[in-house]
């Protein structure tokens, strides 16, 4: 390996050790009572040991970071081998269950730092969540496309209805409502893709 190319990768890999390290820090924050107060890059770099600039620097802004916050969720719950499952499946009822299943694993693995990070959108008009909900209506909208022939019943112009209603079934709040109490992960999929099923079918 040429020096110079040693050393770039030697930089490139004290980045990645210190996006690591933000990211661990944002995560341990959300968790913390100090959250209450709200999601600042001052806050996070306080916690990481690090400068408002070096954020800035690896994130690019202060939506960069929660966008690759988001992605480390989804990489931690496999996100997307479970949605690669849902397209293989042979029909729409199993595709179905399968992608209820994938959005409840993310939601379960990471529950208390999304609901932590969604009630802090409400009130933080600076807030993004870097367009997480439109990536998952297009995997929705790419699924429903895929099974056309199952959804023969439904009239093209009405399956944008099916993706809403599946986008409603799959979001967070959906699951945290329905995750109340003594309902696991396991039954909120079963009870969730029940539903799902028949509005594929309807």
């Amino acid at each position: 390996m040429k020096p110079r190319a040693y050393r770039l990768g030697r930089r490139q890999e004290a980045a990645d050790r210190t996006k690591a390290r933000v990211l661990n820090a944002a995560k341990k924050f959300l968790t913390s009572r100090e959250a209450a107060h709200g999601f600042s890059v001052d806050a996070i770099a306080r916690r990481a040991g690090v400068t408002r600039a070096t954020i800035y620097h690896g994130f690019k802004s202060k939506t960069g970071l929660l966008g690759e916050l988001y992605d480390s969720f989804a990489s931690r719950a496999a996100l997307r081998d479970r949605i690669g499952l849902a397209f293989r499946a042979g029909d729409l009822s199993a595709a179905l269950r399968r992608i209820v299943a994938a959005y409840c694993h993310l939601w379960a693995k990471n529950r208390l730092m999304i609901r932590r990070l969604h009630a802090l959108a409400d009130v933080d008009p600076g807030f993004s969540r870097a367009g997480r909900g439109e990536w998952r209506r297009s995997v929705l909208t790419a699924l429903v496309a895929q099974h056309a022939d199952a959804l023969g019943r439904v009239a093209a112009r009405k399956r944008p209805e099916v993706v809403d209603v599946l986008h409603m079934l799959t979001s967070f709040e959906t699951f945290d409502d329905m995750a109340r109490g003594r309902r696991g992960e396991a039954l909120v999929v079963r009870l969730i893709a029940k539903i799902a099923l028949r509005v594929g079918q309807s």
